[in-house]
């Protein structure tokens, strides 16, 4: 089958895109001092890091952030892979009581957030979890909605949205691909 790939966004909207996000969240938590950030293995963890680092430029405060991993967290990983590759998950500081911006690049189903809303229990129990995500595409399964939408993309269900950012694809930009 072929794949049609139509460009959606580039590094620079990108760019916009997470300054905003970021300017928003800050704007909404009152400054840098209440808040945490955990990004979903893969490239949720390199925009939680982006995020970071603008949180450090602006207020001058480097606040924690994290990776989760959740894959087996999954309620479909059984199907997906007999031998599941699982990631790094490192929440080095507690989130008990706390504020948490869970960051990640594509809202589809809902389903990998709530994976990541799991794993995080796991470590913890934080006052709130908030989510950050780069691009919702619609066609929610489970009642999760994020709190910070860098762009909304109406797709159909054969369509899919990749994101790509250069620190892990050497590129920044995010294409809609029909099968």
């Amino acid at each position: 089958m072929m794949k049609n790939t139509h460009p959606i966004l580039d590094a620079a909207d990108i760019e916009r895109i997470i300054t905003r996000m970021t300017h928003e969240i800050l704007e909404v938590h009152k400054g840098a001092k209440n808040f945490s950030l955990i990004g979903i293995q893969t490239r949720g963890v390199f925009l939680a890091k982006r995020i970071q680092a603008l949180i450090k430029k602006i207020e001058g405060i480097e606040i924690p952030a994290g990776t989760v991993d959740i894959t087996l967290y999954r309620d479909d990983w059984t199907r997906i892979s007999h031998n599941p590759v699982v990631q790094a998950t490192d929440i080095f500081f507690s989130i008990d009581g706390k504020q948490v911006v869970l960051v990640d690049d594509v809202l589809f189903t809902g389903r990998t957030i709530r994976a990541a809303m799991d794993a995080i229990m796991d470590y913890g129990r934080p006052d709130r979890i908030q989510l950050a995500v780069l691009v919702d595409r619609g066609h929610r399964e489970l009642p999760i909605q994020a709190n910070y939408v860098g762009k909304h993309i109406p797709t159909g269900l054969l369509e899919t949205i990749n994101v790509l950012l250069s620190e892990y694809d050497g590129i920044d930009k995010v294409v809609l691909e029909n099968k």
